[in-house]
């Protein structure tokens, strides 16, 4: 296994409330050197800029708080709440069963910061257009 997949199957600590999410922003650096990855997008090629990286964070916040109608937060996970150096973002339309109690492996996130380059992974269903739209606007 790669580096990014030894760490993305490692152990990871969840932010549970909207309070905690925005006091976790604020300790993310967005000059460690990002790679932005939307799950069934291609890889970054680059790491992104620290402006690239304030956006995303400011644009998936707002899109998090929009779209979760929970009074809780609970779908980003870091691997270090203090110091974090790879985050899963769960996209709120496409939660599905988080706990793998099933049959089916629980749901990969709709996104990753990490400050190792990531590896391909293609998404269990399909991205809508929305999402697509959405991801790319952001950096054109």
């Amino acid at each position: 296994m790669s580096d990014f997949k030894t760490d993305f199957n490692g152990t990871f600590y969840s932010l549970m409330s909207w309070a905690q999410l925005t006091e976790f922003w604020l300790r993310v650096d967005p000059g460690l050197g990002w790679h932005l990855y939307a799950i069934g997008e291609q890889l970054p090629a680059l790491v992104s800029s620290s402006s690239e990286v304030s956006r995303f964070i400011e644009e998936i916040d707002a899109m998090l708080h929009r779209e979760h109608d929970e009074t809780y937060c609970g779908i980003v996970y870091a691997d270090d709440l203090e110091h974090p150096r790879m985050i899963k973002i769960f996209d709120p339309n496409n939660l599905g069963s988080s706990c793998g109690s099933g049959k089916m492996p629980p749901p990969l996130p709709g996104w990753v910061m990490s400050v190792i380059p990531p590896a391909e992974m293609q998404p269990r269903g399909v991205i809508p257009a929305n999402r697509k739209r959405w991801w790319q606007s952001l950096f054109s």
